[in-house]
This record gives structure tokens, sequence and C-alpha cells, in this order.
């Protein structure tokens, strides 16, 4: 997947990671991709409820270990 910006946020917990990532997106046009590295259990679900309020999609969600990636694509 083509991704066109990275935004890493490990050490950093709610709502930062989540902030930071909506910054971040105001800085993609729109139809491409951000990855974002956390570290923080709780953004999984917090990517996942804010892709379904901004209406940005969620089209990639892994994890490696204490590592969470999440690609979003902008609306």
């Amino acid at each position: 997947m083509e991704v066109d910006k990275d935004l890493d946020v490990r050490g950093l917990n709610c709502p930062l990671p989540i902030l930071k990532a909506k910054k971040a997106l105001s800085d993609v046009l729109s139809g491409r991709c951000l990855r974002v590295v956390a570290t923080d259990p709780g953004s999984v679900r917090d990517f996942e409820a804010f892709a379904r309020q901004t209406g940005h999609a969620l089209v990639e969600q892994s994890q490696a270990g204490d590592e969470y990636t999440f690609v979003l694509r902008k609306r």
C-alpha cells in the first residue's frame, strides 16, 4: 500500500495520537494515506472511533509486539 505521510506517536497516550493524526491529515490530499505507528493499546479503539466519526477510511490496522500501525485514507 502506498503511504503519503508517516506519523510516529510511539510513547504518547490518549488523546495525543489522535490529535497528532488529525493535524497530520490536514497536510494529506484527499484520497491519500497517512500511516500512524503508536504504542498506546487504547489507540486501537480510538482510531476505529476516529475513522467512524470523521469519515476517513481505516484501510489497514496491525499489531507487532507492543506497536500498533494504522493506515488512514483521507476522505
